[in-house]
């Protein structure tokens, strides 16, 4: 089978305002007027956002009633990780019609706000978590979007354990998610320090032990599997009590205890967005 050169798949341009406002928010020099002024050139976008920034998965306890009010509150980091988030569903669009691809959706969703709760839990920015979290799938979304039609079809029959649908990637695309998310990286000038989760979430853990972004987003999004938010139907799934063990001292003893209340915490969650 003969595939297509990189640059003719034809891959639609990603929210420029949302790579804008990633690349901008993590200068520490930048000043919240030009975030303000980014977004609400988008007055769609900016209507979006503000109405996830007063959504429950963030909890203001005082509502913000402009753009500026909200990256006030929120913070340039947090602001990051929401506009890629309704930057995402934009580019999504008419795909999540497909069933397979909102579930895939909702497994990206679910693996960053489980990050950013395990990064809460430890030593790490939990922002910065959620945002890797959100992105560590950025290649499915861009395949998703290039041939929804085979794409979802692959996802509802594929079975076997997440790492296995990489060559199945292959054979419909001539690569898969991770090599595609990991252009984009490039393509989008997406902040680099992302690239490591976003080409490397389904390698093996490491064996010396060592806990940083990567092995959270990798955990973070077998977690989401087995939290029923699987990224394919028939997903391979491992049992809870065995990744928690996974996790550092720390956050294993900071994060849920028990699949249950996770899966309601994550349901809540994407449920707050999805009602944007």
């Amino acid at each position: 089978m003969e595939f297509l050169p990189w640059a003719h798949l034809r891959l639609p341009p990603f929210p420029q305002i949302a790579l804008r406002v990633l690349q901008l928010a993590r200068d520490e020099n930048v000043q919240l007027h030009e975030l303000c002024d980014l977004i609400s050139a988008d007055p769609a976008f900016a209507s979006e956002v503000l109405t996830v920034a007063n959504s429950v998965l963030y909890a203001p306890r005082y509502p913000s009633s402009s753009i500026l009010q909200a990256v006030a509150v929120l913070g340039s980091n947090t602001l990051q990780g929401m506009c890629i988030t309704v930057g995402i569903r934009a580019y999504l669009g008419k795909t999540m019609h497909f069933p397979a691809l909102r579930s895939l959706w909702r497994h990206n969703l679910a693996c960053a706000v489980i990050a950013g709760r395990l990064a809460s839990g430890g030593l790490m920015d939990k922002d910065v978590a959620y945002t890797a979290g959100i992105l560590h799938d950025i290649g499915r979304m861009a395949l998703a979007v290039v041939q929804p039609k085979e794409y979802g079809a692959l996802l509802e029959t594929h079975r076997g354990g997440a790492v296995s649908i990489l060559d199945a990637e292959r054979d419909l695309f001539g690569l898969d998610h991770c090599e595609t998310g990991c252009q984009l990286v490039g393509d989008w000038k997406l902040p680099t320090d992302f690239e490591p989760a976003v080409f490397g979430h389904h390698s093996p853990r490491r064996t010396d032990g060592a806990w940083d972004l990567t092995e959270l987003i990798k955990v973070s999004c077998r977690i989401a599997d087995t939290a029923s938010y699987p990224a394919f139907a028939g997903c391979a799934t491992v049992p809870f009590s065995d990744l928690l063990e996974e996790l550092p001292a720390r956050e294993r003893r900071l994060f849920f205890p028990d699949l249950l209340s996770l899966t309601a915490h994550v349901a809540e969650a994407i449920h707050a967005i999805e009602c944007v």
